[in-house]
């Protein structure tokens, strides 16, 4: 699906993307076919090399070695990469050879020593080229719903700079950054999970049932949008963790209860569907992980393994499918893996949440496994298209 599609932009509000004609289509490639399958090998292989780092097996690996780290090649290496992928759309071969490449040197700042500078200017580059491309295109927006993802993509790719500091540095500042990352990142998905969501159950529902669904439920996606965008700033406040904690245990009810009017029970020959609102639910649930953290009853790193595990990995997991799919003029529910997926996500993130040596691993081993499985049905699904 494309971003047009997703927010149904009408003719005024696509005034300045028009297509490109057909000679330039012809030498254009859509950006997830590169960056979908090189984000799922690359969440499948970073996460153990940092549980091996950690435990000096990998004295090279330094730098993915510390939480922070850690945490920011999830959030700006494996997060960033799907959200280009997904936003960026057709590109000329060349600007999008450029964009993997960013990425890739990017990505050796895992190593750490010569390589350390290289790879955090390149992805500051990427970062500064992705907000270049991807945010102007939602300012045009209507309705201020929509065009509340051009600043949040925007501070997204600026929180990817700023962290860079982290591969030098750890301590409360670079925990805080991230903690803002994950908490932007929630909000993202809870928008845009939202609006493919909708739509998804809408279709299904009026061929299957002849009704339609909910829909996006507007006003219960402005409430997200006021209270999820609140939330970050409001751990700068005094005290202003025990006002986070209200807002995200409110957040996830709201994500919760919007996940009801998506009626999960009429859609259960859709597995594609099901494994989307699984991730939407752990979305909900990771947010009230959130809210007990933030009030002293959680580790907040277990916390925010609810959120980045169980809802990042299944939706994110969920739309790479589905839009390879959708390329492929294939029917969703062909493809059979999507309901593995969800399982190995969930498990990978309930064994997260439980702590102790064994159970990293093992959560470990499931989110690799989930994401060798996708990138695998990514190729698969591309390489029809070819």
């Amino acid at each position: 699906m494309s971003t047009k599609s997703l927010f149904r932009f009408g003719p005024a509000e696509r005034a300045g993307h028009r297509p490109p004609p057909a000679s330039r289509r012809r030498d254009r490639v859509p950006a997830w076919q590169a960056f979908f399958p090189l984000a799922a090998f690359h969440a499948a292989l970073f996460v153990p090399l940092s549980l091996a780092a950690m435990h000096g097996w990998l004295p090279r690996l330094a730098p993915l070695a510390a939480p922070a780290g850690h945490a920011r090649e999830l959030l700006f290496g494996f997060a960033l990469a799907v959200i280009a992928g997904y936003l960026l759309g057709p590109l000329a071969k060349r600007r999008l050879a450029a964009l993997v490449a960013l990425w890739l040197l990017g990505r050796l700042g895992t190593a750490g020593g010569g390589w350390l500078v290289v790879a955090s200017l390149a992805d500051a580059l990427f970062a500064a080229a992705v907000a270049w491309l991807v945010v102007p295109r939602f300012f045009a927006a209507k309705k201020w719903r929509n065009r509340v993802l051009a600043p949040l993509v925007g501070l997204i790719c600026l929180l990817a700079v700023a962290t860079l500091g982290t591969r030098y540095l750890a301590g409360w500042s670079a925990f805080l950054l991230l903690e803002q990352g994950v908490l932007w990142l929630a909000l993202l998905m809870a928008f845009m999970g939202g609006r493919l969501i909708a739509p998804a159950v809408n279709g299904y529902l009026k061929r299957r049932f002849n009704k339609s669904g909910a829909g996006v439920q507007p006003r219960l996606e402005a409430a997200l949008i006021v209270l999820l965008g609140a939330l970050p700033m409001a751990l700068w406040l005094p005290d202003g963790r025990i006002v986070a904690a209200l807002m995200a245990a409110v957040g996830g009810a709201l994500v919760l209860y919007r996940l009801r009017g998506f009626a999960p029970w009429q859609c259960r020959a859709r597995t594609d569907l099901l494994a989307l609102m699984a991730g939407y639910a752990w979305l909900g649930a990771g947010l009230w992980l959130y809210a007990a953290a933030t009030a002293g009853v959680l580790p907040m790193s277990t916390a925010l393994h609810g959120v980045t595990v169980g809802a990042l990995g299944s939706l994110a997991s969920a739309v790479m499918l589905r839009q390879a799919v959708s390329w492929a003029k294939a029917r969703p529910e062909s493809e059979r893996a999507f309901m593995p997926l969800a399982l190995l996500f969930a498990a990978a993130a309930a064994l997260r949440l439980g702590g102790g040596p064994a159970a990293l691993w093992s959560a470990a081993l499931c989110w690799s496994a989930a994401w060798l499985v996708a990138a695998w049905r990514l190729l698969r699904w591309i390489s029809t298209t070819r």
